[in-house]
């Protein structure tokens, strides 16, 4: 069966009010995302804290990222990798608010 490719780059709103959240791949255990925010931040006060874990890469733009029990923020540009294990809290503090911040995210579980 052939597929259409995809461009990680193309196809991105002009306007995004919410971050763009899009399912690339996905099966039981293990799902691939590419998110894009522009100026997009976790609620104030809300922290993630997954059953899944989470590995991130940001491919442009910029973001800062609070993790519970460090204190510095994680900074991450372009090719920067972040791993997050299953339950680490976790919020967006900050997303270039001047051009998009794509992300690859993939999350799996591990039982």
């Amino acid at each position: 069966m052939k597929k259409e490719s995809i461009n990680l780059f193309q196809d991105i709103p002009k306007s995004l009010d919410q971050e763009l959240v899009e399912k690339l791949i996905a099966n039981d255990c293990f799902r691939m995302e590419r998110i894009v925010s522009r100026g997009h931040a976790s609620p104030s006060g809300f922290w993630y804290d997954q059953d899944e874990h989470e590995w991130v890469a940001i491919l442009t733009g910029k973001a800062q990222l609070q993790i519970e029990g460090l204190e510095q923020l994680v900074t991450l540009g372009p090719g920067d990798m972040y791993d997050l294990p299953a339950h680490t809290k976790h919020r967006v503090v900050w997303t270039d608010p001047t051009k998009e911040t794509i992300w690859l995210a993939v999350f799996w579980r591990t039982t």
